[in-house]
């Protein structure tokens, strides 16, 4: 084993503040590959952390709401806790865990029946501080048989083992059934009821997109005002959607740290290729897009890319220029880098584009403002007669054109959906109908009905005589 002199603080990591009210939390620890992910999709009932047979994968906590009849609380997978080859990447990953285990209200303790290792040995001394709330839980035991070899883990002093199959769900029902009791005879529940009334509905999901390296881990935590996403300068620390929630001016944000995307040509491994994956599933899952771009660097091909991918979606998008402690040059080197953007990439001349720096917290307050004024936009619905009586106007003022012996009509509009906000617009012929014309219709939308910030789908549908 290499040095461990930096693990001797792990038992005196603060715990972060919590509210006398709050969801129950619960953790499930172990060393790398014992199966702690699908164990966390096995008991949430869906494929939220990135599983792999490759050991640690997981690197930062992931965190999500789990149910169970009608009980919820938290349910944290964790990083693998090394004690052999720990290098610096590990270290952080083992701290971050550690503060995991101390905030916990239950520890899922997870080992092998393939056997206790060295490094169980070493995890179990460190975690004997928490034994009150330890459930010692042996996994790959896929048959009855196998349960024979349970023999060792009797004596390791967190009582009974529960032996379970995470990969085939055998025994998971009853792993449930310990945590949820376990969790009632401390107590944890009493205040269930009122957390619930309490915690309000969220007001807006944000997703920080962007290529590898551009501060989005700093900005996350920069925003929850503690750090809950590693921060390194190793591409490609985080791998898994890290989801945290925190209130701006009385105001619920819901936030999503994703992977760093990378080309694909770049993405030789499976694990990244599935963290890449996750991160676009972040784009479906929020209001709102933080495109972070790194200043120095400037917008490249692969941001244009995952905005294309957002625009796609009809979701809001902001620019978000990150590292401007670095940049010199005040308002002219805003509009420069502004003008840049809007040359380089047209068709996003309606995203808001703000200089930040997550480091200095430098106007992180514009940034949720404006987030906040996209998500309003997106939300708004427009009744019928009042967008016909606009069409009216705007086609008397600019009628379609004719070109050559066809006539260009248009009939009708209406919104069909919002967040993110469609129309359909009724025209005498679809085919050949003037793609210029479309875009006069949607900025008039735009101008007309404080539309300016978001993106904004039109499908043409046939109607009436072709003449």
């Amino acid at each position: 084993m290499s040095d461990s002199s930096w693990r001797s603080d792990l038992t005196s990591i603060p715990i972060e503040p919590k509210p006398s009210q709050k969801v129950p939390l619960v953790a499930i620890v172990g060393r790398p590959n014992v199966g702690k992910s699908t164990l966390f999709n096995r008991l949430i009932g869906k494929r939220k952390a990135i599983t792999h047979s490759m050991a640690g994968v997981t690197r930062d906590p992931v965190k999500t709401r789990w149910q169970y009849r009608d009980r919820e609380v938290f349910l944290v997978d964790t990083g693998g806790i090394r004690t052999e080859e720990v290098l610096p990447l590990d270290q952080l990953v083992i701290r971050k865990s550690f503060q995991v285990i101390r905030e916990a209200d239950c520890i899922i303790l997870l080992v092998s029946i393939e056997g206790i290792t060295g490094e169980d040995e070493e995890l179990l001394e460190d975690l004997r501080p928490f034994s009150h709330k330890v459930l010692l839980v042996v996994n790959k035991v896929d048959t009855e048989e196998r349960e024979t070899q349970l023999g060792e883990f009797f004596g390791l002093g967190f009582g009974d083992p529960i032996p379970i199959s995470a990969a085939h769900g055998r025994n998971c029902e009853e792993l449930s059934e310990r945590v949820f009791s376990f969790l009632d005879r401390e107590g944890t529940f009493q205040e269930q009821k009122e957390v619930r009334e309490t915690e309000g509905v969220e007001v807006l999901t944000l997703a920080v997109l962007g290529k590898p390296n551009t501060g989005k881990s700093t900005l996350v935590n920069r925003l929850l005002g503690k750090e809950v996403s590693i921060v390194s300068d190793i591409p490609g620390t985080t791998r898994d959607i890290v989801e945290e929630c925190f209130l701006f001016e009385g105001k619920k944000i819901r936030i999503f740290d994703t992977a760093g995307i990378r080309r694909k040509t770049k993405v030789r491994e499976d694990v990244e290729y599935y963290s890449v994956h996750r991160a676009l599933e972040g784009i479906r899952d929020a209001d709102v897009i933080l495109l972070l771009i790194d200043a120095a660097e400037g917008l490249t091909e692969q941001d244009k890319k995952i905005a294309a991918q957002v625009v796609k979606k009809g979701r809001g998008i902001i620019l978000a220029v990150n590292k401007w402690d670095i940049i010199k040059g005040g308002k002219r080197a805003v509009r420069e880098v502004e003008d840049r953007i809007r040359f380089q990439f047209p068709v996003l001349d309606f995203a808001p584009i703000l200089p930040i720096s997550a480091k200095t917290g430098f106007n992180l307050e514009t940034l949720m403002k404006t987030a906040f004024s996209l998500k309003k936009q997106l939300q708004t619905r427009i009744k019928t007669s009042t967008l016909n009586r606009a069409l009216e106007r705007w086609v008397e003022r600019n009628p379609p054109p004719q070109v050559g012996k066809k006539r260009y009509k248009v009939r009708f509009i209406t919104q069909v959906r919002a967040s993110p906000v469609r129309f359909v617009l009724f025209v005498n012929r679809i085919e050949g109908f003037p793609s210029f014309y479309v875009g006069y219709i949607r900025n008039r939308l735009r101008e007309e009905f404080q539309l300016s910030l978001i993106p904004i789908d039109i499908e043409l549908k046939s109607r009436g005589s072709t003449s």
